[in-house]
């Protein structure tokens, strides 16, 4: 008995032939456009706002107002989009993403997982600006498990720019999202023809378009208008989700290390009953005397305290300068501190509190 097998699952099976037999090879495989087949994939737009959807201001030559398109204007303004995929967007908010915060994250955990599990589409894509874009992405990628693509995208100039980034941006967003490559892979980031994973992307650069990099790795792959090409199959296997914790997140302050140093920062995060703190500490994640002996108190007292630096790359490693085993600290390894925040708000939000089980989560993380 056969079974017959729809336009898009034929594709995907031919492309995950062809995948397996140039990987034997030692080849990276590459995915025309001209190869997805007639049935067009379904792709949803999450729009959140940020400076992809967002108008010039007469106030500089390059001032903004981030938000102010919304994600249908914004999907029907890209030429050739309608051709890669069935498109629908629907707004989630429409604020610039330095006014992030864990509502909207919720709300696009919830609205994924439901789109997936009453199979409305084949991939998400969601619009966000770029100051939090990778905290985003690694939450999501913390919390969900589908294989089914997610991919962020933004943009760094306005869509009213001359030169704006947006709908190439966007384009190549819903092209990785449509490819049948994406799929078991966690969640995506695309800017600048570039494919990067939350677990090592940041933003590096204030202005330029060329902001998103990974210092301590590498990118996945890289997309431009007629291919996807990775550079390394999918893992596999991905780590255990971490629980949406009820009621919100915790509260977790990031303190940041500098010369000169007190233990202001960190009592009065304590006095306003943060669960854990994120030092953003110089070098390896180092504070002052008066820093670390405040923090310290702050761990006995029941206070989640992560190491991690303010240096932008390289690893915190535990017992260097710093006696963690003695001081009950975590490591934070080559998270950042915005992203140590996250795992440490999940973390404790799912009852991982001691110092060693959370420790454990941070090496869980590879």
């Amino acid at each position: 008995m056969t079974t017959s097998k729809t336009p898009r699952e034929v594709v995907m099976h031919t492309v995950a032939v062809a995948a397996l037999t140039l990987s034997a090879g030692g080849y990276a495989f590459t995915a025309n456009a001209a190869d997805v087949g007639t049935a067009k994939p379904r792709i949803l737009v999450l729009a959140t706002g940020g400076t992809i959807a967002s108008t010039g201001d007469a106030r500089s030559a390059i001032g903004y107002n981030a938000g102010g398109v919304t994600g249908e204007q914004l999907t029907a303004s890209v030429p050739g989009l309608d051709k890669l995929a069935s498109i629908k967007a629907e707004q989630i908010s429409n604020i610039g993403s330095q006014d992030m915060n864990s509502k909207v994250w919720y709300q696009l955990a919830a609205r994924i997982k439901q789109a997936f599990e009453r199979n409305e589409a084949d991939g998400v894509v969601i619009t966000h600006g770029t100051d939090t874009m990778e905290e985003t992405a690694f939450f999501l990628d913390n919390v969900l498990t589908t294989p089914q693509p997610v991919v962020l995208v933004g943009s760094m100039r306005p869509s009213t720019a001359v030169s704006a980034d947006g709908p190439g941006n966007l384009y190549e967003a819903v092209e990785v999202a449509a490819s049948p490559q994406s799929g078991h892979r966690g969640v995506l980031v695309v800017m600048n023809d570039t494919i990067h994973a939350p677990r090592w992307v940041t933003k590096t650069n204030t202005t330029s378009v060329q902001t998103f990099g990974n210092p301590n790795g590498g990118p996945l792959g890289y997309v431009d208008p007629a291919s996807v090409r990775y550079l390394l199959p999918p893992a596999a296997a991905r780590k255990a989700p971490l629980n949406v914790p009820n009621g919100g997140l915790p509260r977790v302050d990031i303190v940041y290390a500098h010369a000169d140093m007190d233990a202001g920062q960190i009592d009065d995060a304590v006095r306003h009953n943060a669960k854990g703190i994120v030092l953003a500490g110089v070098g390896d994640g180092n504070a002052s005397k008066a820093a670390l002996d405040a923090l310290e108190a702050a761990a006995k007292r029941g206070v989640v305290v992560v190491r991690a630096s303010r240096v932008g790359s390289g690893f915190v490693n535990r017992n260097v300068e710093v006696s963690d085993d003695k001081t009950g600290f975590v490591v934070a390894y080559d998270l950042n501190p915005q992203k140590a925040r996250v795992l440490t708000q999940l973390l404790i939000g799912n009852g991982v509190t001691t110092a060693d089980k959370v420790q454990k989560a941070f090496d869980a993380t590879y």
